[in-house]
């Protein structure tokens, strides 16, 4: 075997989660901050953008099937790739704050309320979820998101306002006679005239799919994920839906059955609490992302022992390396030249990379790093191809293709931060991780 032939089969993988699901779980690490997520300790992650918040998200729509055998149902709120569902929003947001926290929690009942269709749960208070969803008209026939978000949006538009909450009358059209009621959802707390017509409202809704999912035994995790995506251009929309979002989440916290489980970027959250947002302090059950160089010279030695070509040429069993952390960084600098500027006060090769992968706050996320390998293996393909001296010593890489791979990397890394625009944000607290 080449170092060509070797570069050529190999690959560090996809930048992204939602690029690599079917190999994911091949690079997961599972550490105490995952067990957390996974065991239903943690609702809100945050991290920095690459960090791996869309990994977790992933890998526990991938864990549904063990989830279910703890009798948790996994109910994605947004879809993982494609246009976001909020994203239809944009053009014509919720007027103001009581709108978004009431579409938030239309929206997320009507998730809970499809869930109990689609899982077959019985009972009478599983059926009268059911039956007063259905009944105002936001349990769309041929379900999605986009459709149960626009029935939600609709309703809280429609009845925002209190003088709307009466019950309707449906009449026959032969006799004029009035055939039954139908009952209507009150995104406020109903007056006793108008809960003696059967309006109920939300928050007791939720509190009776909550206890309905008790008796029977389950409960529910509702996953958002691409908050960043869903409302980037408009900021002022951004904050305005994500601390209605987090008001939401702290008026239904209490609810032992259902669980949302929220992944936000750390500048976002920092941008719409800048201005002061108290409620942030009663929000206990979160952890932050942070990457230790331990953790990032594991992920680089995970995924290129992934690779049985790589294996191969350096005559390794990949579990033996992955289970002592020196042989991970020795084999690093097997395939890797020691340094890249050589010099007594010159950093090693490994070093070098962080150094100029990090963000304005000087943190080091694997996506930098994934798609700083790529494009290495792509330079270092290159020119073996036309021609030029193999590496020395074994290794699969040489000095001059890290210097050459600097420039196609800070102009990606440009472009997208002129496409995202500039946000400020801070790291704290480890967390589960893909490598």
């Amino acid at each position: 075997m080449t170092p060509l032939s070797v570069l050529r089969s190999s690959s560090f993988g996809q930048r992204t989660a939602e690029e690599e699901r079917e190999k994911l779980h091949e690079y997961f690490v599972e550490t105490e901050q995952w067990r957390q997520v996974f065991d239903g300790d943690i609702d809100v992650i945050y991290g920095p953008k690459g960090s791996g918040k869309s990994a977790i998200y992933s890998l526990i729509v991938q864990n549904q099937d063990a989830l279910f055998d703890r009798d948790i149902l996994i109910v994605t709120a947004e879809n993982p790739q494609g246009a976001p569902a909020f994203q239809s929003l944009s053009d014509d947001p919720p007027k103001d704050e009581f709108e978004f926290v009431s579409l938030w929690k239309l929206y997320a009942l009507t998730l809970c309320g499809q869930a109990i269709k689609d899982y077959g749960l019985t009972g009478e208070k599983c059926k009268k979820v059911v039956a007063e969803l259905e009944n105002a008209d936001l349990l769309p026939s041929n379900f999605s998101l986009a459709k149960a978000l626009r029935y939600a949006f609709d309703y809280v538009r429609r009845f925002s306002r209190p003088d709307a909450l009466e019950t309707e009358l449906k009449f026959d059209v032969n006799t004029g006679l009035p055939t039954g009621l139908k009952g209507r959802i009150s995104l406020r707390e109903p007056g006793a005239a108008q809960a003696k017509k059967g309006i109920v409202s939300i928050d007791d809704l939720f509190s009776t799919a909550n206890e309905a999912l008790r008796e029977a035994g389950q409960s529910v995790w509702i996953l958002l994920d691409r908050l960043d995506v869903a409302f980037a251009d408009k900021p002022g929309l951004e904050t305005l839906a994500l601390r209605a979002l987090f008001k939401f989440y702290l008026d239904t916290k209490s609810l032992r059955q259902i669980k949302t489980k929220i992944f936000l970027r750390t500048d976002i959250w920092s941008a719409i609490t800048k201005e002061g947002f108290r409620e942030a302090s009663h929000i206990e059950r979160s952890l932050e992302i942070r990457w230790k160089v331990e953790d990032l010279t594991n992920l680089v030695a995970k995924r290129a022992l992934s690779n049985r070509e790589i294996c191969q040429f350096y005559n390794l069993k990949k579990e033996d390396v992955l289970g002592n952390y020196k042989s991970q960084e020795a084999f690093i600098f097997r395939m890797f030249p020691q340094q890249v500027e050589t010099g007594p006060n010159k950093p090693n090769t490994f070093s070098w990379i962080l150094g100029r992968t990090r963000d304005a706050v000087q943190k080091s996320a694997p996506r930098e790093l994934i798609h700083f390998l790529n494009v290495l293996r792509d330079v270092q393909i290159n020119r073996l191809e036309r021609g030029e001296r193999p590496p020395t010593e074994g290794r699969l890489f040489e000095q001059i293709a890290f210097k050459d791979t600097l420039p196609t990397v800070s102009k990606v890394r440009l472009s997208i931060g002129v496409q995202k625009g500039p946000r400020i944000g801070v790291q704290k607290g480890p967390i589960g991780r893909h490598a």
